[in-house]
């Protein structure tokens, strides 16, 4: 049997913990953040975490980092 493939879009978004929790960076913090408040941007700087339906869907994209 052939090895199975990475998707290379999911590899480049999100990590994986050593505890199994996939980590990802939070959209919105690149430009147009003069109208957003301080509190906002500070708590947008924070690493986001998949839920469990979503880590689920990840195993598939990431076959070799569960």
């Amino acid at each position: 049997m052939p090895k199975m493939k990475t998707r290379k879009s999911a590899a480049k978004r999100y990590s994986v913990t050593g505890s199994g929790k996939v980590k990802y960076k939070k959209q919105g913090l690149r430009h147009i953040l003069t109208k957003k408040s301080t509190k906002r941007k500070r708590n947008l700087r924070h690493a986001g975490v998949l839920s469990k339906a979503e880590t689920e869907k990840a195993k598939g994209l990431l076959p070799y980092n569960f």
